[in-house]
């Protein structure tokens, strides 16, 4: 069977409640014992079959009671209200890990991790990714506020730079760390302060990660 053509390419703020780092990236146990998080991206070109997803944000909120490989997860996505609907079926394909070859991307191995799939939400998203600067908002109004800075030296208060490279990875190739912070509302309810965060361009299609 075939697959269906698409790519997304574009920038993602995603913080978690791990430590800086995050020892998830290196197959270690996560900081606290479970992994929470809220992942986000702004599509600047993308595509499915023929319909066009230039320009549309999403955003993801996760909760697993463990390591994220041990499942039980729960998720709710947000679709930009500005999507059609044909835009909307072609993001929420996507995002569910279909039309992917089996762990090409991170939406995929997720997929088989989430036990409970809350409802979809077509909202506002307000979104600003600033991956080089490590500086990032997001808002959906009385759903959920995160926000993405540099990590900053405890002695001197300046902006560390700090690149995790993954040549193999299924969500990017490099990433910029950085402090990240969250609330939510609604079924999925967690919330983190000066946690994980990390910034990447991320550019995919159904084989996986474009290197």
């Amino acid at each position: 069977m075939s697959m269906a053509d698409w790519r997304m390419q574009g920038d993602e703020f995603a913080t978690c409640n791990c430590d800086w780092g995050c020892p998830c990236q290196f197959s270690a146990r996560p900081s606290r014992g479970k992994c929470e998080a809220v992942v986000s991206m702004r599509i600047d070109r993308g595509h499915f079959n023929e319909t066009v997803l230039d320009g549309l944000c999403w955003v993801g909120m996760f909760a697993w009671p463990g390591a994220i490989h041990e499942g039980n997860g729960r998720c709710q996505v947000f679709i930009d209200q500005r999507a059609s609907a044909e835009q909307r079926n072609a993001l929420l394909t996507i995002l569910s890990g279909a039309e992917t070859d089996p762990g090409a991307t991170v939406f995929n191995v997720f997929a088989g991790t989430i036990s409970e799939m809350y409802e979809p939400r077509f909202v506002a998203i307000e979104l600003t990714v600033d991956v080089d600067g490590r500086l990032a908002r997001v808002r959906i109004p009385e759903v959920l506020e995160a926000s993405g800075e540099p990590i900053r030296n405890p002695v001197s208060g300046e902006a560390q730079r700090v690149r995790l490279v993954l040549p193999d990875g299924f969500e990017f190739n490099e990433a910029e760390m950085a402090s990240g912070s969250y609330q939510t509302q609604g079924p999925i309810h967690i919330q983190a302060q000066n946690s994980h965060g990390h910034f990447a361009h991320l550019h995919f299609t159904g084989r996986g990660v474009v290197r």
